[in-house]
């Protein structure tokens, strides 16, 4: 038996950075993960389907060539050498997440953990991890941070990883299939549907709400579906599927959806599930703690400090509602500061940046127009196009704009929006801007390099008050 100040419940990313934080404080730290650390973000989510965004991002850009000057005989997909590629960067980034932790002296232990109930011996319990070699390991914390996040909701139907997908076995096929139906319109169905596009596939997107990426900005997601159905994505909202109706066909599937009562037929090689994900927290063993609540959609409930109703227990990331790789890293680092006895400031969703790495790209953070005005704000709005900024002409691609929420009273910002070429690089300004509780004249005085995409932002803090200089 080992005992640890505190245990780590999964390998992903809230999981090992919340490991490397608690090393440098001088914690005693366990790592359990039953398959590779860095979890769903590095080896099925976030890194590799971000390669294929950015060769699907090169192949849109080399069918451009001809108006930039650029002549050349034609450009074809080569998807296994996609595939090599993306099987390389991740093999990099997990060599070094390997690494680091081996340098910072965190004890890993390959395989499944759960929680023993406290004891007169042992207050804050036992972990019982059943080793990948069949051992059976016990460690004695002082705490325990969850961190074993999600997998994808599959609507109840039955994925065959051939016809009938979610992300994860999306990036498993070894070729692509020529025409597709994805569920869900947010990040996740909104990335595959653009880069699905650009690799020459036929992509029906199929969205329950009324209008497309339904946590952004009205106007965002209503110029994200303008520039998606131009490029001859089909854009269903408001549309119901009936998962009784999937039937896998020789060489494809059919299915129906309800848009406004009536039914339509739908056909395509392949179904691509992407409404969202659910918590990891069978087998936990958290039947033994009782004051470890749950809220909607199974989410283990969490304060600002990712502490449970049990002292001894945190969680953070996507088994407590994180929902992004950066939340989750965010968490790990305030929940084991808090453990360490530091005093890390509570997590704040509302400083969260969401980023759509589609084309085009989506970013944003803060309240939405629609929301401030919900919450009685009175605001002002300023905007500013891509098309007038001579480095996105520069670019090759001014289409987008930029979009600033802010209190008509006081100017403070109160959200930031922008859709258009490399904005999920150009929010991280935004971001610190509202962090240090800036305004929309604070953030239009700062000096921009010209030419720069940057400048979007500035000129739109301008037209918050109606100074836009070069629109």
């Amino acid at each position: 038996m080992a005992s640890f100040d505190v245990v780590v419940l999964g390998g992903g990313t809230g999981g090992y950075v919340a490991a490397l934080r608690g090393a440098q404080l001088g914690l005693r730290v366990a790592l359990v993960e039953k398959d590779k650390v860095g979890g769903t973000c590095l080896h099925r989510g976030c890194i590799p389907t971000k390669t294929y965004l950015r060769s699907a991002e090169l192949l849109h850009t080399l069918q451009q060539g001809a108006a930039f000057g650029l002549r050349h005989e034609g450009v074809t997909l080569d998807f296994s050498a996609v595939i090599a590629r993306k099987e390389r960067v991740v093999d990099t980034l997990h060599r070094g997440v390997q690494g680091l932790l081996k340098r910072s002296g965190v004890t890993v232990f390959h395989g499944t953990g759960t929680l023993v109930p406290p004891s007169i011996f042992s207050p804050a319990g036992m972990v019982a991890v059943a080793m990948a070699d069949g051992r059976e390991e016990m460690l004695e914390p002082e705490k325990v941070i969850i961190a074993t996040g999600s997998r994808p909701r599959t609507l109840g139907l039955p994925i065959d990883g051939i016809h009938t997908l979610t992300s994860d076995e999306a990036l498993a096929l070894k070729s692509l299939p020529r025409s597709v139906i994805i569920v869900g319109g947010g990040a996740v169905g909104i990335e595959w549907a653009s880069l699905l596009a650009d690799f020459g596939a036929a992509v029906t997107l199929v969205e329950s709400m009324p209008r497309i990426l339904a946590a952004e900005d009205e106007e965002i997601s209503a110029e994200v579906a303008r520039q998606l159905a131009r490029r001859q994505v089909t854009i269903l909202t408001g549309a119901a599927v009936l998962p009784e109706t999937v039937q896998v066909e020789d060489g494809g599937l059919s299915l129906q959806v309800r848009v406004e009562e009536e039914a339509q037929h739908l056909r395509a090689e392949a179904l691509l599930v992407a409404v969202g994900r659910e918590p990891v927290t069978q087998g936990l063993g958290l039947e033994n703690r009782e004051r470890v609540t749950f809220g909607p959609g199974g989410f283990i409930q969490v304060d600002g400090f990712g502490r449970t109703g049990d002292r001894a227990i945190y969680a953070i990331g996507d088994v407590a509602g994180g929902g992004l790789a950066h939340v989750a890293a965010r968490q790990g680092i305030i929940a084991m500061e808090h453990i360490a006895g530091l005093a890390p400031l509570p997590f704040d969703p509302r400083q969260v940046p969401r980023c759509v790495y589609g084309r085009p790209e989506v970013a944003s953070v803060g309240y939405t127009e629609a929301e401030a005005r919900g919450l009685g704000r009175d605001v002002k709005v300023g905007k500013f196009p891509f098309r007038a900024v001579g480095k996105a002409l520069v670019h090759g691609d001014g289409e987008g704009f930029a979009k600033i929420v802010a209190d008509a009273q006081t100017g403070d910002l109160l959200g930031v929006h922008m859709v258009g070429p490399d904005v999920t690089n150009l929010i991280s300004e935004a971001g610190l801007a509202m962090l240090l509780n800036g305004s929309a004249w604070e953030l239009g005085q700062l000096i921009r390099p010209h030419p720069s995409l940057s400048e979007v932002l500035g000129e739109a803090a301008l037209a918050v008050e109606g100074r836009a200089l070069h629109f």
